[in-house]
């Protein structure tokens, strides 16, 4: 084989490598940006919590999509959401005279939900959260500030004002979860109004105990 000969082939190797190697570098530029889109604020979260490395939190997160991606999510009878819906409304209107216990029942009442509507197990939190955190991105860190308030709480390490904050972003997710028309949440405040009931969330006029 001549020398021009092997010259060429060399020359084509190294061509056939370079374009491989901007191939999936490019690959991989457009499956971060992808991530970013698909999980907004989870994404930083998960890259702060590998300690800055994108990399690592991208591995991480396509691993999620992987596990999850394919789940379907049961639609609840409507039974079943107003059944949800006064767990909720009660767990915030006890949040007024025992905080602890309000969170408990959002962290408990957040995983039997996420559980009805297909999620796995909520013994499985961790899986639980991650699996949620590829189908409700955007909220499900509202599950993981309640559920750390309840823990933090048992061991008497959760003050009341963080607790209220984490029963509010729960809320959120508890929502998608329920998917409850906006219309029924405005036909339900009217009717609160016209009944002159108070909306506990709000706290107006009455603060929870303790703050």
């Amino acid at each position: 084989m001549s020398t021009v000969v092997i010259l060429l082939i060399v020359i084509a190797a190294v061509v056939v490598l370079g374009v491989t190697v901007m191939a999936l570098r490019t690959r991989g530029a457009q499956g971060g940006r992808s991530l970013k889109r698909r999980f907004g604020p989870e994404y930083e979260r998960t890259v702060a919590r590998h300690d800055g490395d994108a990399k690592a939190a991208e591995r991480e997160l396509a691993q999620r999509v992987e596990r999850h991606g394919g789940l379907r999510e049961r639609t609840l009878e409507t039974t079943e959401v107003e059944r949800y819906e006064a767990r909720w409304t009660a767990a915030q209107e006890r949040f007024v005279d025992s905080p602890k216990d309000a969170v408990d029942e959002a962290d408990r009442l957040l995983a039997e939900l996420a559980q009805a509507r297909g999620y796995p197990d909520g013994d499985q939190y961790e899986e639980q959260l991650s699996a949620l955190s590829v189908h409700h991105a955007s909220r499900v860190h509202g599950y993981r500030r309640v559920h750390r308030a309840a823990r933090a709480g048992a061991e008497g390490g959760s003050g009341t004002e963080e607790m209220r904050e984490a029963m509010v972003e729960a809320r959120a997710l508890f929502e998608e979860l329920v998917a409850v028309p906006v219309e029924r949440h405005r036909e339900s405040h009217e009717a609160r109004k016209k009944t002159g009931g108070h909306m506990p969330w709000s706290f107006t006029g009455r603060q929870a105990k303790g703050s």
